[in-house]
């Protein structure tokens, strides 16, 4: 099965986190944006949410892309002001490179 263009309708920053020293020797933990994609971002159904909390989980979103190799679970996403954190990746079943869901938490991760 593949994923309908029409779903991809929200731009979004993948961005990885990455240190760097400042001027006065400190290490200072920044994020990077990776690439700017296409994706859909669709709540958790009531049913959803219901279970993963019953789980301990804090995922509250599903965001979908096209197939990516580079994307991990320490990764996080922009769409405007909202923060999504990556909890874990997860190919299409079907084939397994034509898009990758994304369970996710909102909120900030400053590192």
């Amino acid at each position: 099965m593949s994923i309908a263009a029409g779903r991809l309708r929200h731009r979004v920053e993948i961005q990885r986190q990455v240190s760097t020293i400042d001027t006065s020797g400190e290490t200072v933990i920044a994020w990077q944006t990776v690439d700017t994609v296409w994706a859909a971002i669709e709540p958790l159904s009531a049913k959803e949410f219901m279970a993963a909390q019953q789980m301990g989980s804090e995922i509250s979103t599903r965001v979908t892309i096209r197939f990516r190799a580079d994307v991990v679970a320490s990764m996080r996403l922009l769409h405007g002001a909202a923060i999504y954190n990556i909890q874990g990746v997860l190919a299409d079943p079907d084939s397994g490179i034509e898009y990758l869901t994304l369970p996710c938490s909102a909120g900030r991760n400053d590192g």
